[in-house]
């Protein structure tokens, strides 16, 4: 059972999002705009929560300001002389007229994108997502092991989702990460903090001290990964993709 109300702090209206399930206070922060969002279990009164949200207020309006600040590209139409990431380093892309053929290959500069002379924005996206997925997969695949080895758990099953809300999200019940595809274009240890991230939650369901104190463990650089998610550029679509637990 949910119950859901807003309240206004410090000129900040925050949404608070009351579950039975729930024992412990949550903050979480989304972009673009830094919207804040409350979870907390049913029992807690709107007083301590505001008083919960008075002492990380600090540290929220921190959080907010650098996502507001954050560089944004412009919405991409997939044409020649447009820029896109791939591991982090940005390349040209060359758009190329050819018959009916759809295909993507990388050159050390550029990414060159085949397509028929009518190919609208959608059907240019959709390749490119497309190739984005094969490049995340084929990482994946080295990766896993890896930070399965690294945690000593192990998820049955790993899919790939653009997601708007989430770098990755694991549902502990059925072992099962479901990993972002914008990772593709951020450097790959963001994806190895995120495969971390999401398999430590097999161990600790929850966002506290012990959950982050095994994250420090099994991935001692995993604040600079994040550090990395917080500042690259992003794409119109990944507007509110990085959200923040404080």
């Amino acid at each position: 059972m949910k119950q859901n109300k807003e309240i206004v702090i410090n000129d900040i209206s925050v949404k608070i999002t009351r579950k039975q399930n729930l024992k412990n206070l949550y903050i979480r922060v989304i972009p673009p705009e830094g919207d804040v969002e409350v979870s907390s279990p049913i029992s807690v009164g709107d007083d301590e929560i505001k008083l919960f949200l008075l002492k990380r207020m600090p540290e929220i309006s921190k959080v907010r300001t650098r996502m507001k600040e954050q560089e944004r590209q412009s919405k991409r139409e997939y044409i020649s002389g447009e820029s896109h990431y791939l591991w982090g380093k940005l390349y040209r892309l060359q758009v190329i007229h050819q018959g009916g053929k759809y295909n993507i290959t990388k050159t050390p500069g550029k990414i060159v994108m085949i397509i028929p002379e009518d190919a609208d924005t959608n059907s240019r996206e959709k390749l490119m997502n497309n190739w984005y997925r094969k490049e995340l997969t084929r990482v994946l695949e080295s990766f896993i092991p890896i930070c399965e080895g690294k945690t000593n758990v192990r998820a049955d099953e790993y899919k790939i989702k653009n997601m708007k809300t989430r770098w990755g999200t694991c549902n502990i019940e059925k072992k099962k990460i479901w990993i972002n595809l914008q990772l593709a274009k951020k450097p790959m240890e963001c994806l190895e903090y995120v495969l971390i991230h999401e398999l430590v939650h097999l161990i600790e369901k929850n966002h506290n001290n012990q959950f982050y104190a095994l994250v420090e463990k099994f991935y001692p650089t995993w604040k600079d990964a994040k550090k990395y998610l917080d500042t690259m550029p992003l794409e119109s679509f990944e507007d509110g993709v990085n959200n923040e637990d404080i």
